[in-house]
């Protein structure tokens, strides 16, 4: 997998930045131990056990006292020899640690994602399950760590492993007779094999066919609020927020850039946005901040059109192309109606708000109902671009005759699952996979 060093020792913070009660500094390489002996004093530290020392720099002075771990190839998380200090938390301690594994010849810092690329380079974990870990790390609701959990224990490795070992069954007899051609492939082989290209086929479509279900959870769901001036958009984005997110006048055009809210819905992560007012009449400033407007909700997943509960039942009139099952009419200002419809709500007084959340959880268990009992969604666009290239050359395949041709088609397809899971791969694209890792993961 490319011509990436692997002889340096490298080492860094595995726990994030900031005072704390405890800090894990882990090495990872041939010196780990060297590393434990000289800073902690343990020449033949026993594998996976504490041990409760003074870590000291070159000069013998005491830096802390904490817990060292000795975790022996290839039972590490990287596959190599790997230590942890774990220390008081404090800045000072944690650069002091750090200056004295600096110290240490062969040793050096970590890069971004250089453990997990380890892991990965080491046949410790495949790139699926490495990038999943990456969604664990970042998830912040419940439904995204839970995907991220089911990626990173190899729900997808699982899947694509066992599509390309298929690809690579079928490859071999078709090699064997291309290897031997006076022997006839048996009817029954070929038909197998069409058969099995077929279903591949059919499986490869119905993952792609997610309406990006894994993606948007990995994501977020953006929903676009969008409206005419004094609609009371900001008030609704304040109401679902519950706090004072986006500025509220009665000024109109206010509102001249999107404001964006990150909000855990009943567990799904949405992106909420507040926009600038629509209407014909606007300075230069606001324009720009409607043709904004206007581009956010073309991309959302939901468009909210905030309407006047006074003008019911004829809502906000859209641009045109902002129509269709992905608006939700929003009937706000129910407080001034004199006959709201039952579904409205005040953003001033708190009214319906409720219901509306009901609603938008409704909404979004609708569009992941699917996906919810799912272990493997499609969760990276680079899976689906090479899913694609995959399928491409599956149809290919079904539509020759000639063996020879059959069987490149098939190793393009195995080939193309192979890359998502790392087993082809460039260190180009691992730089590109690992560089959104943070140090020490």
């Amino acid at each position: 997998m490319g011509d990436y060093c692997l002889t340096d020792t490298i080492f860094a913070p595995a726990t994030g930045a900031g005072a704390a009660g405890v800090a894990i500094v882990r090495v990872s390489g041939s010196l780990a131990r060297t590393a434990a002996e000289q800073l902690a004093g343990l020449k033949n530290p026993a594998a996976r056990y504490a041990y409760f020392r003074p870590i000291r720099d070159k000069n013998g002075e005491l830096i802390d006292k904490g817990l060292v771990l000795y975790f022996a190839a290839p039972d590490s998380f990287t596959g190599e020899d790997v230590v942890e200090f774990q220390v008081h938390g404090g800045r000072s301690v944690i650069r002091a640690v750090l200056a004295a594994l600096g110290d240490i010849d062969g040793c050096r810092p970590a890069e971004r994602g250089e453990f997990s690329r380890r892991a990965v380079l080491n046949g410790k974990m495949d790139l699926t399950e490495a990038e999943g870990l990456l969604d664990l790390i970042h998830a912040e609701t419940d439904r995204q760590r839970v995907q991220a959990a089911a990626q990173m224990s190899g729900a997808l490795k699982t899947l694509y492993d066992a599509w390309r070992d298929l690809l690579k069954r079928h490859m071999a007899y078709l090699e064997a007779f291309i290897d031997f051609p006076e022997e006839e492939i048996p009817a029954s082989v070929l038909n197998t094999l069409n058969a099995d290209v077929t279903e591949l086929a059919r499986q490869i479509t119905a993952h792609l066919n997610d309406q990006r279900r894994g993606q948007t959870l990995r994501d977020g769901f953006h929903m676009a609020l969008i409206g005419p001036p004094n609609a009371g958009k900001s008030s609704l984005i304040n109401a679902l927020s519950q706090k004072e997110a986006a500025i509220v006048s009665e000024t109109a055009g206010t509102t001249r850039d999107v404001v964006e809210v990150h909000l855990d819905v009943d567990g799904f992560p949405v992106i909420l946005a507040d926009t600038a007012g629509l209407r014909e009449q606007a300075d230069a400033l606001e324009a720009e901040g409607i043709r904004r407007a206007v581009r956010q909700a073309e991309t959302a997943d939901l468009i909210l059109n905030v309407s006047d509960a006074r003008t019911y039942p004829i809502p906000n009139p859209l641009p045109n192309g902002l129509s269709g099952d992905k608006v939700m009419v929003v009937w706000n200002k129910a407080d001034l109606a004199e006959s709201p419809p039952p579904d409205a709500v005040s953003a001033r007084t708190g009214a319906g708000i409720d219901a509306l959340w009901a609603r938008l959880c409704g909404v979004l268990h609708d569009r992941f109902c699917d996906s919810a009992g799912a272990t493997a969604p499609v969760t990276r666009e680079r899976y689906r671009v090479a899913l694609g290239e995959a399928l491409a050359a599956l149809t290919r395949a079904g539509q020759v005759d000639e063996i020879e041709l059959k069987a490149e088609e098939l190793r393009l397809a195995a080939r193309a699952i192979g890359r998502i899971t790392g087993r082809i791969e460039t260190d180009e694209v691992l730089d590109v996979i690992f560089r959104d890792f943070c140090i020490g993961k």
